[in-house]
């Protein structure tokens, strides 16, 4: 760790425009503040009074195109990285002039022409996806730097150690920026920590530290005008740690009790705009009417901004709908009309018998070699493991390390990377292991991947595809290792989620998935990665939200998707021999949700039954049934049918397992049921 030993000197003009800046900042602080007294709006605000040395330093050494990412605490940040003040104003008062049109509000500003990528609402969320903006400057052989500003508390969330230490293996141009105010919320650093120096936490991840006082802009200037060099000039990432002093309460109009008074009072006698100011005049480097007149000016700027977004207009009823996809017809529950899918004819050329396996390793295999956006990253997945089933076998040889990209076990990183490289352009397909280790990155996919498009108000979005294995139903993998969770993923807006039942239809939705402006999660079923099918050696694509009907049927429609489709279609067999036609629908992809194909089938047959590996109380096979007695009320010639997993965790006894899922003979006796 390095800590600056003097204070440097400054040319006065660059001394001139951070105080500016900084006073800029203060006069929005303030208006924010005004705003919320007298009543004009209502929101949760985090004043960054004490802070506001640390962005304007950093205001005079970021460049226009390089990234940031800053929480819900970075009024002063936004402000510095030159987002237009009528855009943040407007913003803040939920206008649709506003950088998201108002549906981001205070926590989520974004502005992608002057850089500012992604305000979180969550804390420490933003290093991750730091990691993934310099990333795709790394690849791309930009001159780009991202900062990540966070506070202290972040420090004890687990993505700071998964980011700091990603970014150091890949040595990323990132600036990772501690803005110490003392305190995470209402718990003081002492009462949370017995760290001396987060900057010295640096040293673990093998980066440099710097620790410097967050009040003091020249020192602040020398720190980060190093730390950025070393980033550009390919040295990688730096932990700074900006020493400050929050000069309120956790947000407005909280009590300060919890708050060292004492310590208080001193930091607001000496805050960084007085700091400044009082050195301006004390070394001559500029008079009282000069700086009163910069006061003067920035004020006026923020009180027009204000207004505007006083006088601006609220965002119409349409935008409710708008930016959660590329398309709004691509909601699931049909509000937006249903999604226009155009008929793909099948692909007519030569065919290779493959497993799922190996389709799904052709099939990346093609997707690195026509698109230089495409690349991989997770667990393993170099040579000469190839993956933990061989998924990814030999792609590291061919394609190199810098498109097949081992990580650390550090999901949160991994998800974090992909969601910033395909905000910066790139086509990440990051895997997650198995299907139950979403629950260790669930913030990164839905509150991030799944949520920026429509935070951003259509400003950013992320085409991502995650790829994931179910492990279920092949033996003795426990509780912990075996669930399908597409549920979860359904309930998030903005999440499209695919689950093939063949090789064939696996390569066709990947690809389908990689040419998709959003995020898609792809579950690919352990229990047929062994199983065999013809698939069409040329490139194709099913459509996200177009079913396919497995085996046709007059009597009863049966509704699958993943590996239960098999057990559909043996069910289906023995319903035969008791002389009712079951139709099998392989939904293929869960959202978009092919909706006509489902109403046309149990239409024409009268019955259906919903059947999936996941457990079946509150799994998706409910919102299909909710929606069939909607649609088709005085239609049915019986309730609709579920066949899913029991409820309960799934057992290590081979046995029990067999018990927990559906399988044909289960899902014959229930349609039979339903025909009587």
């Amino acid at each position: 760790m390095q800590a600056a030993e003097q204070t440097p000197v400054l040319a006065p003009d660059t001394l001139k425009d951070i105080f500016r800046v900084m006073v800029r900042i203060a006069e929005v602080d303030a208006a924010v503040q005004r705003g919320l007294s007298a009543g004009e709006v209502q929101f949760q605000y985090y004043p960054s009074g004490g802070q506001e040395a640390i962005a304007a330093a950093l205001s005079a050494v970021i460049r226009p195109d390089d990234y940031m990412v800053t929480t819900y605490r970075g009024i002063h940040d936004i402000v510095a990285k030159g987002t237009p003040l009528k855009e943040v104003m407007a913003e803040l008062y939920g206008k649709a002039a506003g950088t998201s049109k108002g549906k981001g509000g205070p926590m989520h500003l974004s502005d992608p022409a002057s850089g500012l990528m992604v305000t979180t609402g969550i804390v420490g969320a933003g290093m991750p996806i730091a990691n993934g903006l310099g990333l795709a400057a790394q690849m791309q052989k930009q001159d780009r730097v991202t900062v990540v500003s966070f506070g202290d508390g972040a420090t004890s969330i687990g993505a700071f150690h998964e980011a700091l230490n990603l970014a150091a293996v890949w040595q990323l141009p990132v600036v990772f920026l501690c803005q110490n105010n003392q305190y995470a919320e209402y718990t003081s650093l002492a009462e949370y920590t017995r760290s001396e120096s987060f900057a010295a936490r640096a040293a673990g991840y093998g980066m440099p530290g710097e620790r410097v006082d967050g009040c003091d802009a020249a020192a602040l200037h020398d720190v980060l005008s190093r730390a950025f060099a070393r980033a550009r000039s390919g040295q990688g990432p730096t932990l700074v740690e900006a020493v400050c002093h929050r000069l309120q309460g956790h947000a407005f109009g909280s009590e300060q009790e919890h708050m060292d008074q004492a310590a208080l009072e001193a930091a607001k006698a000496n805050a960084p705009v007085i700091r400044l100011r009082d050195r301006l005049l004390a070394d001559g480097l500029a008079t009282e009417a000069e700086l009163d007149e910069i006061a003067q000016a920035e004020r006026a700027a923020v009180d027009k901004a204000q207004d505007f977004a006083r006088e601006a207009p609220a965002p119409d009823a349409e935008e409710l709908y708008s930016d959660i996809f590329a398309d709004p017809a691509a909601i699931p529950d049909g509000s937006c009309g249903e999604l226009k899918v155009a008929e793909v004819p099948a692909p007519a050329g030569d065919t290779k018998r493959m497993t799922m396996c190996e389709a799904i390793n052709h099939t990346l295999d093609l997707a690195l070699t026509n698109d230089p956006r495409v690349f991989l990253l997770g667990e393993d997945l170099h040579d000469p493991a190839g993956g933990v089933v061989k998924q990814t076998y030999g792609l590291s040889t061919k394609h190199g390390l810098d498109r097949v990209r081992p990580t650390p076990i550090a999901e949160q990183a991994i998800v974090g990377a992909s969601i910033g490289a395909a905000m910066a352009g790139m086509r990440p397909v990051p895997e997650i292991m198995i299907n139950d280790f979403l629950a260790v990155c669930l913030d990164q996919v839905t509150n991030h991947a799944a949520k920026l498009r429509y935070m951003s108000g259509g400003r950013t979005n992320v085409p991502i595809v995650i790829r994931t294995l179910t492990a279920g139903n092949v033996g003795s993998f426990g509780a912990q290792h075996s669930q399908s969770l597409e549920a979860w993923l359904t309930h998030t807006p903005g999440m499209k989620v695919a689950f093939p039942s063949t090789p064939a239809d696996a390569k066709g939705l990947l690809l389908a998935a990689n040419d998709d402006e959003d995020p898609v999660v792809c579950f690919e079923s352990m229990r047929l990665y062994f199983t065999p099918g013809e698939v069409p050696l040329e490139e194709y694509r099913i459509p996200l939200g177009k079913a396919d009907i497995k085996r046709e049927g007059k009597d009863l429609s049966i509704i699958s998707y993943g590996w239960a489709v098999g057990e559909a279609l043996a069910a289906a067999e023995q319903l035969a021999g008791d002389g009712i036609d079951a139709e099998v629908l392989d939904l293929r992809s869960l959202v978009p949700l092919d909706r006509q194909a489902i109403l046309e089938s149990v239409g024409k047959t009268g019955r259906a039954l919903v059947t999936h590996a996941a457990v079946e109380f509150g799994g998706f096979g409910a919102e299909i049934a909710a929606m069939l007695q909607e649609a088709l009320h005085g239609k049915l010639k019986a309730p609709v049918g579920r066949v899913g997993g029991r409820y309960t965790p799934i057992a290590f006894s081979q046995g029990l397992e067999a018990l927990h899922f559906p399988n044909a003979a289960r899902i014959a006796d229930a349609a039979k049921a339903l025909a009587r």
